[in-house]
């Protein structure tokens, strides 16, 4: 079964209203399958945490598997310091796992993007 995440721009009463409808659900009995969601506040704060170079770096450790910080700027012919700063605010996301021999890896198949347009 392949692993997601959904990505969306939204306020924090949206996310407490998407909990609140899981945990009501949850209550009467509803199954609902598991969500894992990260949420972004506006469009310009999911950017600046999700630049093309962060999202090359989450494509190649996919395509490679576990690897040393080293490793990937190597791979990415990138400097070792903006890998570790991409690398860290992913895993602070929950986006990339550092493991317990301290390669990175990335867990999710499948990286689904959702923004709306406010009406």
């Amino acid at each position: 079964m392949k692993k997601k995440i959904q990505v969306s721009v939204g306020s924090v009463a949206q996310a407490l209203d998407r909990f609140e409808h899981a945990w009501r659900q949850a209550e009467i009995g509803g199954a609902r399958a598991a969500q894992v969601r990260l949420s972004f506040e506006s469009l310009p704060t999911l950017l600046k945490n999700l630049t093309p170079a962060r999202w090359t770096l989450l494509e190649q450790l996919k395509r490679d598997g576990p690897l040393s910080i080293n490793e990937l700027a190597r791979r990415l012919e990138r400097h070792y310091k903006n890998v570790h700063t991409d690398v860290t605010r992913l895993i602070e996301l929950g986006l990339v796992e550092r493991g317990s021999d301290q390669r990175v890896a990335v867990e999710w198949d499948i990286v689904a993007a959702e923004m709306r347009l406010a009406a």
